[in-house]
């Protein structure tokens, strides 16, 4: 595969998971068994298991928690990430590219990717955040759902017909018409009824918990403590926010503010897509695991097609 400067990375994230994901990498790459191998050794068996073993065996309820779905996904991707950039030609994953970005855990991986984090220490860091994120959902019982066919305002008419006092928010904003609530277990739960009555269809969503609420504050507050002692860089590539959907400020203070803030925003995946679209015509490749993100674009543009990266 010829990479150059006109590529964008894109990178998957939570939900992206399944038992097997990375193996045939594994199999095929050196570069990509080193990073594996690396990842077992920085976390040893904090997850109850080597990382590469749940990855590539499971079991799928293990790999389905947050605490081990995450740091899961985000060693697949580099996995591939390293690779691809291998096949190609180049040391280290340091390939000419003109963006990067990721859907949540995936900004991690973007940051990466762009040199503005080292491995281990981005791995420690979503290791902490998945953990986190797990504790805060346990300790705030709550669920997120897919409203399908609803636009902004629409969405965030179910959101205040159904909130009732607790949290309820637009949590992603994944493409037009795939906008995701989240908050208070109970507040989801009028939300089905509250989207029905307004013509709309809503689908809750198998998750641990309110992911990009509210809810989600313990869990940033974890996250900010952890970023502040993280040494970050400036990237040497556009690294797309999912705050803002627009590209992160080199300051390495501004990537770690909007790495917390992410936690409790909504995730903007549509708009960021939008960004890039509207500055890079094409190169459009999506790391394992799984093609969600090559699906996501189809409802966004279905004129740019995105290369999957799932196998070699």
């Amino acid at each position: 595969m010829e990479m150059n400067e006109s590529m964008v990375i894109i990178c998957p994230g939570q939900g992206a998971q399944s038992v097997g994901m990375g193996k045939a990498w594994h199999a095929a790459s050196a570069e990509s068994r080193e990073v594996f191998d690396l990842a077992d050794r920085v976390i040893g068996n904090r997850l109850g298991a080597l990382l590469s073993s749940l990855c590539f065996d499971g079991p799928v309820d293990r790999l389905n928690r947050t605490d081990v779905s995450q740091p899961a996904i985000f060693t697949a991707s580099m996995a591939c990430w390293m690779g691809l950039t291998a096949s190609a030609g180049f040391a280290r994953g340091e390939a000419p590219i003109a963006a990067t970005a990721g859907l949540s855990l995936g900004e991690y991986t973007a940051l990466v990717i762009a040199g503005s984090m080292a491995f281990e220490e981005a791995l420690e860091l979503v290791a902490l955040r998945g953990r986190a994120m797990q504790e805060a959902a346990e300790a705030s019982p709550g669920g997120m759902l897919a409203l399908i066919g609803a636009d902004e305002a629409q969405a965030q008419a179910v959101c205040d017909k159904a909130r009732g006092g607790e949290v309820l928010v637009c949590a992603n904003f994944n493409a037009p018409g795939q906008i995701v609530l989240s908050g208070h277990a109970t507040a989801c739960e009028r939300a089905v009824a509250a989207a029905t009555e307004l013509g709309l269809r809503a689908t809750p969503l198998p998750v641990a918990g309110a992911f990009h609420s509210p809810l989600m504050q313990p869990a940033a507050d974890a996250l900010a403590e952890a970023l502040g002692r993280a040494a970050i860089s400036a990237p040497r590539s556009v690294v797309i926010s999912n705050v803002t959907a627009r590209p992160h400020d080199p300051d390495p203070a501004s990537i770690r503010r909007r790495l917390v803030e992410q936690l409790t925003c909504p995730v903007r995946w549509s708009a960021s897509c939008e960004w890039l679209l509207a500055g890079f015509k094409a190169g459009f490749h999506e790391l394992a695991p799984g093609r969600t993100l090559a699906g996501l674009m189809r409802r966004i543009d279905k004129n740019t097609k995105v290369i999957n990266h799932e196998e070699p």
